[in-house]
């Protein structure tokens, strides 16, 4: 019962391909047998015969030799030790080391990896198919958006999502903000666009003094003097005050030319020079950064917007023709017509896709070849054996037939030549 389990199992392993192509040509290998006995039992010295025969005869040693080849590779023929046979479970090891090495050097070297992705269109291939009309392309958009989803949630969240979160800070750790921060400032002073963002404080403070009147009323009294306050006169240097301060913030709203406006404008420019060139500006600058990204309350906004877009790719993956026919499907649909009609954005894209490529041959190169090499010396020779027989198999099987029928030719050529000498 074992051995019948066991052989179920192994029928199971065995593609439909290469189980009908076994018989096909372990068919052909008998054919050959019962035709050399039969015409040999029934010659009767016509020529025909012989003709028959020899190319039976032929084909047939020309099919247990091929047989014999094949069935070498992958186990002993017949069971029986004979040397330099069972040739891939014995050699496994040097196999998984010799296609890790084969991937090293032909894939994953820098610069290899850097010629053959200059030879891909990356960008203009990822427009044609966001641009596509919805229903083209179904099985594609289906097949690859649920291997998107059985990625996405085979990966452990928690440490996916600390993954990403290192990524991004390390990414913003050697990004220097400060001369970003100055030239977007400087860029927006020289279009003016920094006046909504100036008229927007003016009316903050407006708002902020209208509603701390009694911390301004409270700390004149506090600070009059005792001849003040009986009087009453604190009441009205306070009045005076709030009144001054509410006219001075006034006229800066409604004046574009106010003095105290050009000072602010003027300390903004000042502001946007330091950013790109005073070191001590720039360092204070990334301290503050580094902070930032410490901060606890950082990290936990950086979990929250992973989260969400992990629930949002999952959600896009579990129902593409729904994402693509919603606004983001016009998004991305857009972008794909962009991406097609804008040689500019292409080739910055596939410049950042070779670039990103590269690195990760160079950063992950060796981890590659090393996974693909213990992988490979982590299967036992039966499990090696059954997936490369069942990848290759197939064709082996017609290498039996092209043997068993060359043999056959071959020895038909023979006899013939032998029967005209």
């Amino acid at each position: 019962m074992k051995l019948l389990a066991r052989a179920s199992r192994n029928a199971e392993a065995v593609p439909e391909g290469l189980r009908r192509m076994r018989i096909v040509a372990t068919g052909l290998l008998v054919a050959m047998a019962a035709l050399f006995l039969v015409t040999r039992a029934l010659d009767n010295g016509h020529p025909a015969f012989g003709f028959i025969r020899a190319f039976a005869e032929a084909a047939m040693v020309g099919g247990l030799a091929d047989w014999f080849a094949v069935t070498a590779l992958f186990r002993h023929p017949l069971g029986l030790p004979i040397p330099h046979t069972a040739i891939i479970p014995r050699n496994k090891d040097r196999i998984g080391d010799t296609l890790a090495q084969f991937l090293r050097d032909n894939f994953l070297i820098p610069g290899v990896v850097a010629r053959r992705m200059r030879q891909l269109d990356v960008a203009s291939a990822a427009g044609r198919w966001l641009a596509a009309p919805a229903g083209s392309e179904g099985r594609l958009r289906r097949g690859a958006s649920g291997l998107v989803a059985n990625v996405l949630e085979s990966f452990d969240p928690q440490r996916l999502g600390g993954m990403v979160k290192t990524a991004i800070g390390q990414r913003l750790r050697t990004l220097e903000v400060s001369p970003l921060l100055g030239q977007a400032l400087t860029a927006a002073i020289a279009e003016k666009r920094h006046l909504p963002l100036l008229d927007g404080i003016i009316r903050w403070a407006a708002q902020v003094l209208s509603s701390n009147e009694h911390l301004v009323r409270a700390m004149v009294h506090e600070r009059a003097g005792s001849i003040l306050r009986w009087t009453g006169l604190d009441e009205t240097l306070a009045d005076k005050i709030i009144a001054g301060l509410d006219g001075l913030v006034s006229d800066m709203a409604e004046d574009p030319a106010h003095p105290l406006r050009a000072k602010a404008e003027e300390g903004l420019e000042v502001l946007a020079y330091d950013l790109q060139y005073d070191p001590k500006m720039r360092a204070r600058v990334e301290a503050l950064k580094a902070d930032l990204i410490d901060n606890p309350a950082m990290q936990q906004w950086l979990d929250g917007m992973w989260e969400s877009a992990r629930a949002s790719l999952l959600k896009i993956a579990r129902d593409p023709n729904a994402a693509m026919n919603g606004k983001l499907g016009d998004a991305l649909r857009q972008l794909g017509t962009t991406l097609q009609e804008d040689p500019r954005l292409r080739a910055t894209i596939n410049r950042f896709v070779r670039r990103a490529a590269v690195g990760m041959a160079a950063d992950y190169g060796d981890g590659i070849v090393r996974l693909v090499s213990e992988t490979v010396r982590g299967w036992d020779a039966r499990t090696i054996t059954r997936r490369l027989e069942n990848a290759v198999g197939r064709d082996l099987q017609y290498i039996r037939v092209n043997g068993t029928l060359v043999g056959g030719l071959v020895g038909l050529v023979i006899h013939a030549v032998d029967t005209l000498l």
